[in-house]
């Protein structure tokens, strides 16, 4: 049998409960707007990656994009500058040795960074004693496929991540 001792404890640990499950739903709510502003807002959402058009890129040319305030150079090579890269894959002055397939997704197209690895400048294109790039602030000399081959940059031009969207377009980041 039920005595009344028992119902209202049975009230109180309802009360206790109801007051606390009230509490955490009044702190969530006040919570949850602090918590939300520091999700990343539409315009850095925006930056965080760019889709780049090839067909606006003629074969043997190169093109810079800005992609989160640096740049990156997409060129779209020949036939004689994938055989040149491909020839160089053993050359005995490279300093950071990489293959050029392990550098490309599709043969045509190098998507890298455009910022020197020895102090951060920016290389001019098809300049150089290799036909690639040419770092002028401190003489850094890359081939075709962004390979550091003269100079005191430590590494090569890193390769960006991409992905072809269609055989067309290139989404950087």
């Amino acid at each position: 049998m039920t005595t009344h001792d028992d119902v209202v404890e049975e009230r109180r640990n309802f009360l206790y409960l109801a007051t606390g499950a009230a509490g955490a739903v009044a702190v969530g709510g006040a919570a949850w707007p602090l918590i939300d502003q520091m999700n990343p807002s539409k315009d850095v959402l925006a930056l965080s990656s760019i889709e780049v058009d090839l067909t606006k890129i003629p074969e043997g040319t190169s093109a810079v994009f800005l992609w989160r305030k640096n740049p990156v150079f997409v060129r779209h090579r020949t036939e004689a500058e994938i055989a040149r890269a491909r020839a160089d894959d053993n050359a005995p002055d490279l300093v950071d040795p990489e293959a050029d397939e392990d550098r490309v997704q599709r043969p045509e197209w190098l998507v890298m960074s455009g910022v020197c690895t020895h102090f951060g400048c920016i290389p001019l294109d098809q300049q150089g004693d290799f036909g690639g790039w040419f770092c002028p602030c401190h003489g850094s000399h890359y081939d075709i496929s962004g390979r550091i081959r003269r100079g005191p940059a430590p590494a090569n031009l890193p390769v960006m991540e991409y992905t072809f969207l269609n055989d067309t377009t290139i989404k950087i980041g």
